[in-house]
């Protein structure tokens, strides 16, 4: 819809989750004007946003009243394309991106397809045979599950061998502790170099620009140490021009379009020396990835979405210079523990040293009146948020800001962009910046 003036079209959305993950979103469009339902899967999540934004316990009872439907994460592909054959209009979701995530086989093949390198790779289904392979042929591998289970990031073991020995010893404990739950699984080779992420918001037909280029720090501790966590922090900044994205995500346009595809998909690489190696697909909206964009676009996130699930064409508006968030978490994070979210957690109060609370996103948290707690049991917390024209002042920016909160028990990466100097420089001198 067109705007008129200065005032802007206010719009509703429903927003639908396996795990409430797009509560800050929701609250954003909130702030923006835009009318907001919001329906969790998860019991344990519900209280998730309570007191920021309106929430239902029947998505499909509302879906005539919402002008767009958000799907926030795989799994509801199926859904999404039902709906829009039924007329809906949709954002986040199809099967055929859904697979591209689930199935990393799938979409290694669909990359190739696509003309697009990649690293040589084999799903297995048997540690068995997996084991048999890495004895065959030698050399160090990264050991990524597949399928559902692919969300539990501390099964993802990187080799350090060059000859795989290491490799076959996580697979023969998996074997005997996993053998029941992790029944599919992927050996890709593994590349040295920098990982570096490109994406784009998709809008059934073109990608809008600009893209999103992001570096993720995945470990739970400082200097990637400890477990994987899916994320602790990003570092980001907006392009229209990147070699990294025409070498990939660019190549999988046709194949996006033609499965309906409307919302935001990222693709993750190892660039070096050699050329762009593709590791995998998020086919949604990403995790602190969202907030970070939050941070960087300026373009009216309402009206963005809703020209997206409506085909229009998005020129999206996003800050120059740089973007960096970081994850405050508190126990049992990244882990899932009742007993100890119930210990040192639960209900705890969220408190600022500051009145201002720029930068400031919601992971798992409700507000009871002014006052902001602890919700759900993940114990992901807030996600923080700071530009900057160099990244050294994204970095000074977001630790100030970190600074402000005061949970009971958080804890947080202290290392978010420190990197970016090498890593920049390492693509710059490939051609990959």
């Amino acid at each position: 819809m067109a705007q008129n003036g200065d005032q802007k079209e206010k719009h509703k959305f429903l927003f639908v989750t396996q795990e409430a993950l797009s509560a800050d979103l929701a609250w954003e469009l909130v702030k923006e004007g835009h009318e907001v339902k919001f329906f969790c899967h998860d019991q344990p999540e519900k209280d998730v946003g309570s007191g920021f934004f309106g929430q239902v316990d029947d998505w499909e009872k509302h879906k005539d009243w919402a002008d767009v439907i958000v799907f926030d994460d795989v799994g509801f592909g199926t859904k999404a394309d039902q709906l829009r054959k039924d007329g809906k209009f949709v954002f986040g979701g199809a099967a055929y991106t859904d697979k591209l995530e689930f199935d990393r086989e799938f979409g290694q093949s669909e990359l190739k397809a696509a003309d697009v390198n990649i690293l040589l790779s084999q799903n297995f289904e048997s540690f068995d045979e997996a084991v048999k392979f890495v004895k065959a042929n030698p050399d160090r591998y990264v050991l990524k599950p597949s399928g559902e289970i692919q969300d539990e990031k501390e099964l993802l073991f990187v080799g350090q061998e060059e000859d795989g020995k290491d490799v076959i010893q996580v697979l023969e404990h998996y074997k005997e502790t996993w053998s029941k739950k992790m029944k599919k699984f992927l050996l890709q080779k593994y590349a040295d170099g920098v990982e570096v992420a490109v994406g784009a918001f998709f809008n059934g037909k073109e990608f809008s620009m600009p893209i999103c280029v992001n570096f993720e720090h995945k470990k739970l501790f400082p200097n990637e140490i400890g477990p994987s966590t899916g994320e602790m922090g990003t570092t980001a900044y907006w392009s229209s021009n990147s070699p990294i994205f025409e070498a990939t995500l660019r190549k999988m346009k046709e194949k996006i379009a033609a499965s309906g595809y409307v919302g935001y998909i990222d693709i993750n690489c190892i660039a070096n020396s050699r050329g762009i190696w593709p590791l995998e697909f998020t086919s949604r909206l990403g995790y602190p990835t969202i907030s970070l964009q939050i941070e960087g676009v300026t373009s009216d996130w309402g009206q963005l979405i809703y020209d997206l699930a409506h085909g229009n064409e998005v020129q999206i508006k996003a800050k120059k210079g740089y973007q960096i968030c970081v994850v405050v978490a508190i126990p049992p994070f990244p882990f899932e523990d009742q007993k100890a979210f119930k210990k040192y957690s639960e209900g705890a109060a969220i408190l600022f040293r500051r009145q201002a609370r720029d930068g400031v996103h919601i992971g798992e948290v409700k507000m009871v009146g002014e006052d902001w707690y602890i919700a759900g049991q993940s114990g992901y917390a807030l996600i923080i948020t700071a530009s900057g024209a160099a990244m050294s002042d994204a970095v000074k920016n977001v630790y100030q800001r970190v600074s402000n909160v005061m949970i009971p028990n958080m804890f947080y990466r202290s290392d978010i962009g420190q990197r970016w100097s090498h890593d920049s420089d390492m693509l710059l001198s490939w051609g990959h910046l």
